[in-house]
């Protein structure tokens, strides 16, 4: 399809309708995180045992990752509105299954479901914009796709508890169930229900090459490969190591598959994308700073929170506050980013991104232990950091998505709309595993010849004062760690800054 086939106000309202599901996704995506005490008592898991847990928030992503390839190749096949129809449905039956579970394992079942439909929004709405946009004003309307993502990851939280808390107490009131959190799951079916009858009202029917084959055998191998790396490297226990104990093990089995679905990909001739039609440099430049950037926003997301905690002294209500400046600057790049690549070029808005946010960590690499009352130009330095860096990674978001649909034929835009999603999604995975373990090597490292004082032999002042330079140097160790994981970030962006040299141009458009 191409651009001048809708007016633009149709082409507005496809993107809002497509937008309006992707912010849908993106909020459930995080949206247990806030009531997870809650659905754990409720599904009577000892409090001992909340690793129990933890698949309620992973299985989503589990579902997110592994789908996404392929749904986004279905949609080059089926059509972008028919794809998006057959996700939000089984978004809402993924939701109904979660809202009914009294049993852990169909709530994860109902959570992988939601993810496998909601992780599939994305690249098709990628896609929706390479079909209905011509080359140069492709970036403002993946800006705005890119802000409601990243808008859904800021506020999926506090959408979860604000739900669960007005209609639990509405229901107590109506003689209802009480358990509130499962509230957020119902809300979701008149939330699809209007997301799809706006969707097939706005968008374009047909599309697509029904002609086209898939590579359901491609296809199912990368999946397989994807959710098994995804279950390697998330770890519910990284204080004891980096990697839980089956990690490398299934590390070692996804590198097999993929493996297999290399070979695969070699001898067939229906493949999930077709590399013979792709200019290669540009894509896999594009997907290098995608996994990059993807790894650098997961580690400061993790390792912010935890300065907040361990260094800063702050709760986890009020370390959780602490990100809002960098989460609430992603959606504001995002949008400024798709507004200056219409203008100039994906490439060097790209450039220009991975250059603030690398001045970003560059500034926290040099983060001492009171940089809570830290002031510059009498303004909080805190903030103005994570604000930077934030800012700097919101750029990126439009022109990576952009410059991959450029290079690809219009056929395979959703198949390589998911590439982009899924390198961001495992350098997220990658870089928060090999970064947990850098940081714990290194406070091990930094506290070998410490030693806590004892209290026998000494007075009680002697003692007071030993176990305070004791802390002391357990905190210096500890804003060290932190410095060098964040000095580690602006360096992955720096080579994402010479990565980027290789995406295309404006020329290329």
């Amino acid at each position: 399809m191409t651009a001048p086939t809708l007016s633009p106000v149709r082409r507005g309202a496809a993107l809002s309708a497509a937008g309006a599901a992707v912010l849908l996704a993106a909020l459930d995506a995080y949206v247990v995180v806030g009531v997870l005490i809650d659905i754990v008592g409720d599904l009577q898991i000892p409090v001992n045992r909340l690793e129990r847990a933890t698949p309620i928030v992973t299985g989503y992503l589990l579902g997110y990752v592994a789908a996404m390839p392929l749904l986004g190749q279905l949609s080059d096949r089926l059509g972008r509105r028919r794809v998006l129809q057959y996700c939000l449905s089984a978004f809402a039956v993924g939701s109904v299954v979660t809202a009914l579970a009294g049993t852990l394992p169909l709530l994860v079942g109902g959570r992988i479901l939601q993810g496998a439909a909601g992780g599939a929004l994305l690249p098709v709405t990628m896609a929706l914009v390479g079909d209905l946009w011509e080359p140069r004003r492709r970036s403002s309307a993946l800006g705005t796709v890119g802000a409601a993502q990243e808008s859904g990851s800021v506020l999926g939280t506090l959408y979860g508890v604000g739900v669960a808390t007005a209609l639990g107490a509405w229901s107590v009131t109506s003689n209802l169930e009480p358990q509130g959190w499962r509230w957020i799951f119902w809300i979701n079916l008149p939330l699809t229900a209007i997301a799809m009858l706006v969707v097939h009202r706005a968008l374009p029917p047909g599309g697509g090459n029904p002609g086209r084959r898939l590579d359901l055998v491609g296809g199912g191998l990368l999946a397989v490969a994807l959710a098994v790396l995804v279950v390697a490297l998330y770890n519910p226990d990284p204080e004891r190591s980096a990697l839980p104990t089956w990690g490398w093990p299934l590390i070692g089995a996804a590198a097999l598959v993929i493996g297999l679905f290399v070979l695969w990909e070699r001898r067939t001739t229906t493949r999930l994308l077709d590399l013979a039609k792709v200019r290669s440099r540009p894509f896999f430049a594009v997907l290098g700073v995608s996994l990059l950037t993807g790894a650098v926003l997961l580690v400061t997301l993790v390792d912010v929170e935890l300065f907040a905690q361990t260094v800063l002294g702050r709760d986890s209500g009020a370390a959780a506050v602490l990100l809002v400046p960098f989460l609430g600057a992603l959606p504001v790049g995002a949008v400024i980013g798709g507004w200056c690549a219409r203008r100039w070029s994906d490439r060097w808005v790209t450039e220009i991104g991975l250059v603030v946010a690398a001045i970003g960590y560059l500034l926290m690499s040099r983060w001492e232990a009171d940089i809570g009352t830290t002031r510059v130009w009498g303004l909080p330095q805190l903030p103005i950091d994570l604000v930077v860096a934030g800012l700097g990674l919101g750029l990126v978001i439009a022109p990576l998505a952009a410059a991959v649909l450029a290079v690809v034929p219009d056929v395979e835009h959703g198949v390589a709309s998911a590439a982009v999603v899924v390198a961001r999604t495992a350098g997220m995975l990658i870089g928060v595993a090999a970064l947990t373990a850098w940081g714990l090597h290194r406070f091990r490292e930094l506290t070998a010849t410490l030693n806590p004082p004892l209290p026998f032999g000494r007075s009680e002042a002697e003692f007071q004062a030993q176990f305070a330079e004791y802390e002391r140097l357990l905190t210096d160790a500890l804003v060290t760690q932190y410095r060098e994981i964040f000095g580690i970030c602006g360096a992955l962006c720096a080579v994402a800054v010479v990565a980027a040299l290789l995406m295309p141009s404006g020329r290329d458009r």
